[in-house]
């Protein structure tokens, strides 16, 4: 029930980008996008870091760390892109509310390097770094 539940919103956000005007297309189909994927990511935030730390187990590469799935927002926009999956201390931990991605490049285009900060905050804008948390997983979700 629940699966089909985010599956027909994901549809529904995915169709009504064709249902709108092309010059309203891109900011409204970009807001269901964020607004899709950020619901995905809070419904499913347990469950995908359970899967992550026993795939890691799986593989001889757990730790004793406290984990938790939280979303990636991209610098100045303070949209959803994706979720990372935080580790440390379990008070640190707690205090992270989201993962800013940071982009630039470095040597002129030769490198492109994305910084992944975890934050105390869902405002990509107006936030605190949490030192000592470390991100330790990326989570990509396909739309």
């Amino acid at each position: 029930m629940k699966k089909q539940f985010v599956a027909g919103l994901l549809v529904i956000c995915m169709l009504s980008v064709g249902l709108v005007p092309a010059a309203q297309a891109f900011g409204l189909g970009d807001i269901l996008k964020v607004g899709g994927i950020g619901f995905v990511i809070n419904k499913f935030a347990g469950p995908l870091n359970n899967f992550i730390n026993t795939l890691t187990m799986q593989h001889g590469a757990g730790n004793d760390y406290a984990t938790k799935v939280v979303p990636i927002l991209s610098f100045g926009s303070g949209g959803y892109v994706g979720a990372a999956q935080v580790t440390g201390s379990q008070d640190l931990v707690n205090r992270v509310q989201a993962v800013v991605q940071i982009e630039g490049n470095f040597n002129g285009s030769q490198f492109r390097v994305k910084a992944l900060i975890p934050i105390d905050s869902k405002n990509a804008v107006k936030f605190s770094r949490v030192q000592g948390v470390g991100v330790s997983a990326m989570i990509d979700v396909k739309i």
